[in-house]
């Protein structure tokens, strides 16, 4: 393995972004055992994904290191799916969470597989559902669950809407372990190439997933016997909140409370030392606020919050200006709105590649 010296060097010398470049030479002048740990290694890939803290460097959830990872599971896709693959991609709302759902997206179509991206943040249950709903290939959820906000994540998840399993998440692991240099993906369309497209999915997906929610509930007298029943929920500024109350609301609950100031989305969780439910100290607010009624409209998180990013936002590989939300301006070839989408009545029909497949 390098000397991490050599490895701060190639980053410095090679074809790295200004912002980068300056964030390392600041660290090699005022933290050199931040430099060491951000380079020591390179984050790895595991059976889950990639999760740790964001920032420059091989060990670090960065454009560079997710971009990586991106073309290990595109190689990985293109060498044992049979015809046309598509892959679904939903993000949380943590700092960058967008931005990499975005590079994850670019580097898939740059490759000729198809995208269909949420038009905003989503839960990681809908990306699931999209999956099967969708009959894609596999899906991405950029999200770090519970972890402080320094941190953030990359899970994958393949056709039957679930987390990877054996034998596909050891040969996307290997896939991505061959992937040593962030010139090796395809951050932007190769002459040549026909890109897979990038589709948004929106609103017709969150009707048609709390649809299918409500069809499985088991006893409607029981809500309808007891929908004043006290319910405080909080999404702890996460992006439950695009969806968990219009799903009360649809079932029948009439005395759902909640904590204002944790319904705004934001990466930073302004009120919570971490967005951990486990942890008795995030949910305070929760449990000792004044009630507050749910809103009879809920506006969308979308609509009423920005984008959160960190404090120097980072520009996309071969983008002139910082990523947004929109398509517009987008180095991808191309974007259209997503269709109606019709529910699923059955997961989509995909088996993973069998050991002998795959070696």
């Amino acid at each position: 393995m390098k000397d991490y010296k050599e490895v701060v060097k190639s980053w410095l010398e090679g074809n790295f972004d200004a912002e980068t470049k300056a964030e390392i030479k600041k660290l090699q002048e005022t933290d050199p055992v931040g430099l060491e740990d951000a380079f020591y290694r390179n984050l790895e890939f595991g059976t889950g994904g990639l999760r740790g803290i964001m920032g420059v460097g091989t060990n670090r959830m960065n454009k560079y290191t997710v971009g990586m990872a991106t073309q290990g599971l595109a190689n990985y896709i293109k060498a044992h799916v049979d015809g046309a693959a598509s892959v679904c991609i939903a993000h949380d709302s943590r700092n960058n969470s967008r931005l990499f759902a975005e590079i994850s997206a670019d580097v898939l179509s740059n490759n000729g597989i198809h995208v269909y991206l949420f038009d905003a943040l989503r839960p990681t249950p809908e990306l699931s559902y999209s999956i099967r709903l969708k009959g894609a290939t596999a899906g991405i959820m950029v999200t770090a669950s519970h972890n402080p906000k320094e941190y953030n994540g990359y899970k994958v998840f393949w056709c039957d809407g679930g987390q990877i399993t054996a034998p596909v998440d050891k040969d996307i692991v290997a896939e991505v372990a061959k992937i040593e240099d962030p010139a090796d993906v395809r951050f932007a369309p190769v002459a040549g190439t026909v890109p897979g497209g990038i589709e948004t999915m929106g609103a017709e997906v969150d009707e048609c997933y709390l649809k299918d929610q409500l069809s499985l509930m088991l006893s409607p007298e029981s809500v309808a016997r007891h929908a004043d029943l006290k319910i405080v929920y909080t999404p702890l500024h996460g992006c439950g909140v695009k969806l968990m109350p219009e799903a009360l609301a649809r079932i029948g609950f009439k005395n759902v409370i909640h904590v204002p100031e944790q319904d705004v989305s934001d990466g930073n969780f302004p009120t919570v030392v971490s967005p951990n439910p486990e942890e008795p100290a995030a949910m305070k607010m929760a449990s000792s606020s004044p009630p507050t009624r749910t809103p009879t409209a809920w506006a969308s998180p979308s609509a009423t919050t920005k984008a959160r990013w960190s404090s120097s936002p980072a520009t996309r590989p071969g983008a002139s200006s910082p990523t947004t939300s929109s398509p517009a301006g987008r180095n991808s070839a191309s974007w259209t709105a997503s269709s109606t989408a019709s529910r699923p009545s059955s997961p989509a029909s995909c088996s993973p590649p069998s050991a002998s497949t795959s070696a």
